[in-house]
């Protein structure tokens, strides 16, 4: 059941990616997300950029370039290690600021994404203002843990999902296509290896166990915000054709809070804002389509109200 779960994952991602027309950009109204410095979102595990037009962030940044904001959307492989997502990040934040004389960026990353753009901010910390995290999966997710524990590595069912993930990231353009692997992906989301990766990269961490960690934290004397959000919710809209199949993997984690992808504890990373929005994991990227619960918070009002935190903080 976790097999075909995962695979209904990947085919959704697709199906949503490839059929949907893209939505026109609103005129620029206003200064409200008018940060210092630009915005980088960077997606997850499965994730996108931009497919035919359809963002993995939906109406998200064009709202908010919107309210002043200067959006960049970030383009890494959906199904590798953090490094080396990490490592695609960075080289695009250096081609951004030598082609717009960019200084610094405020990271975005929403689940993998999370850790990926703590790898940007532990290599290239003169580059990042701030790192803020949407259900990051920083202490792994116990859908990875039981996925491996029931997978043998080459079988058909690697094969066909990783071939699920390649074409997701051939349709985006992402120039690593071949290199997408499921089990890599997995083994890095997993507990072992993200405690791995935390290992590396400590700056920011909870100071106590399902706690949280500084607001302010700098690495080589280069001081940066770090924040961290999430959701606790699951079936959030009965119309929401996610919903059903992030009901499944939820029951991963018994009783413990979480959007059916990571655990509420999983999420915490810097300052924790708010981590039990009544949000399952694509609710937090306003996905699918906006189909969000009629009674939770609007996902692009969130992310304005983010980047006027991250105006007032001077950054």
């Amino acid at each position: 059941m976790i097999r075909s779960t995962v695979w209904r994952a990947v085919s959704l991602a697709a199906a949503v990616a490839v059929t949907t027309l893209a939505a026109v950009p609103a005129a620029h109204a206003g200064t409200y997300a008018k940060t210092k410095h630009p915005i980088v979102l960077v997606h997850g595990f499965i994730g996108f950029d931009n497919i035919l037009g359809i963002q993995y962030f939906y109406d998200i940044p064009n709202k908010l370039r919107d309210e002043g904001a200067t959006v960049y959307i970030a383009s890494v492989n959906p199904s590798q290690t953090t490094e080396f997502r990490g490592e695609e990040l960075v080289q695009q934040m250096k081609q951004w600021a030598a082609k717009d004389g960019v200084t610094k960026f405020n990271l975005i990353g929403h689940s993998h994404g999370g850790p990926t753009v703590r790898y940007a901010a532990g290599t290239v910390p003169a580059m990042v203002a701030s790192v803020s995290t949407v259900a990051g999966t920083h202490f792994g997710s116990k859908v990875a843990d039981d996925i491996l524990a029931g997978t043998t590595p080459g079988g058909g069912f690697d094969q066909t999902a990783t071939a699920g993930l390649k074409l997701i990231a051939w349709l985006s353009g992402n120039k690593t296509t071949s290199d997408a692997d499921l089990l890599t992906a997995l083994k890095a989301l997993s507990t072992p290896g993200a405690a791995a990766f935390n290992a590396k990269f400590p700056v920011g961490a909870p100071t106590t166990t399902c706690g949280t960690g500084p607001e302010r934290a700098s690495i080589n004397g280069n001081s940066m915000r770090w924040y961290s959000f999430s959701g606790t919710s699951v079936k959030t809209n009965g119309w929401d054709i996610s919903d059903a199949i992030l009901a499944e993997t939820a029951k991963y984690f018994g009783t413990e809070p979480n959007d059916g992808l990571v655990s509420r504890c999983s999420s915490h990373w810097g300052r924790v804002v708010k981590d039990n929005y009544t949000w399952n994991h694509l609710d937090e990227i306003n996905q699918v389509l906006g189909t969000i619960g009629t009674n939770s918070p609007d996902p692009v009002s969130f992310y304005k109200q983010h980047a006027n935190r991250l105006k007032w903080a001077g950054l």
